[in-house]
């Protein structure tokens, strides 16, 4: 899509470009200065380093999209479900359906908020924005960042549980058996993945057993008539770790770099940044 800059507060156009003015997110190769990479950062590594290196090192920015409303309301919805069970320390209908009753919401210890209240630690843990979770990679300068959807607590095993909540649609049956076979859930894999390295280096005991927790909106013959119904379907996940570090350390060491690394060849951003540019040298360009 085409997208125009607007100003976020005012929603006035306002001039485009293409690079941050937030000078404290561009890295610099080699820096002291402590950097923190969120879990999307680390996707955008392991999908295409000259994107990513643009962004991270250049301060490039990508065309902005509109935001998923319908899918943060799900989102929101759901957590307050799960905040009324985790206030009682009982399983969610979820995990009752699929007989996982030694589950529960996580109920974190608690901490003083800014305005002096009480509230969740995992309160922060969701709130990717301000805090989230973090945990230093190693010795490195690095701050690996990222906000989770929701995490439950195995009462056998005293393990934390990765879920994170997918609402979409599709006409096919969502099952155990096809949820994966998709390309694009690899990012989806690697999100929890990303979770629960930080949480083990945070010191918290992890479960190798994850959940995604999919709204997957039906196609009723009958019409729309001011509702949607979903299905909820609970698809498991075996966390795996072993990767993360050598990937991680594999992006540390492209920052530090002062050469620009090559495109994915499939990559569709840079695949339309290099036609640009053909027609841009041709004196197509209205940059003044």
């Amino acid at each position: 899509m085409i997208s125009l800059k607007r100003n976020s507060k005012t929603g006035e156009l306002v001039k485009a470009t293409g690079v941050t003015s937030q000078k404290f997110r561009i890295y610099t190769p080699n820096q002291n200065k402590d950097f923190t990479l969120s879990r999307s950062r680390f996707d955008d590594f392991m999908t295409c380093e000259r994107c990513f290196y643009l962004k991270v090192n250049k301060g490039f920015m990508s065309p902005s999209t509109p935001g998923w409303t319908l899918n943060t309301l799900t989102d929101t919805l759901l957590k307050k479900e799960f905040d009324e069970c985790r206030a009682k320390q009982i399983p969610h209908r979820i995990m009752t359906k699929y007989n996982l009753s030694d589950l529960v919401p996580y109920a974190s210890e608690k901490i003083k908020g800014k305005n002096g209240s009480d509230k969740l630690l995992l309160d922060e843990w969701r709130d990717s924005l301000h805090y989230g979770i973090k945990h230093r990679f190693k010795d490195t300068n690095i701050i690996l960042q990222g906000g989770v959807d929701d995490v439950w607590f195995n009462t056998k095993s005293k393990e934390l549980v990765i879920a994170d909540y997918k609402s979409q649609h599709k006409k096919d049956e969502v099952s155990q058996d096809t949820y994966f076979d998709d390309p694009y859930k690899e990012g989806y894999q690697r999100q929890l993945d990303y979770y629960a390295y930080i949480l083990k280096g945070m010191g918290y005991k992890v479960s190798s057993d994850a959940y995604f927790y999919i709204c997957n909106a039906k196609e009723v013959d009958q019409g729309f008539h001011g509702k949607m119904l979903f299905d909820e379907v609970l698809i498991h996940y075996k966390i795996k770790t072993d990767y993360l570090e050598t990937e991680i350390q594999k992006m540390i060491d492209t920052m530090n770099s002062e050469n620009i690394p090559n495109s994915h060849e499939s990559c569709e951003n840079c695949a339309y940044a290099r036609q640009r540019s053909v027609i841009d040298k041709l004196g197509g360009s209205d940059e003044k």
